[in-house]
């Protein structure tokens, strides 16, 4: 039985420098940042400050 992914990357830019991974199950967008040896993950906030949420996910990227 194939496991159901979690979270699945809908957007790249540079070498995988910035990223947005989408949360499947709450359609919560977070915004993925490296450089060197560090990197962070944080909530995508829209202009109100509020999460950015993407109402349909598909699972299977």
């Amino acid at each position: 039985m194939a496991k159901e992914k979690r979270f699945i990357k809908t957007y790249s830019q540079g070498c995988g420098s910035m990223e947005i991974w989408v949360d499947t199950k709450t359609g919560v967008n977070y915004i993925y940042r490296c450089g060197g040896y560090g990197g962070g993950l944080t909530p995508l906030l829209d202009a109100t400050g509020k999460p950015v949420v993407t109402s349909t996910v598909n699972g299977d990227n």
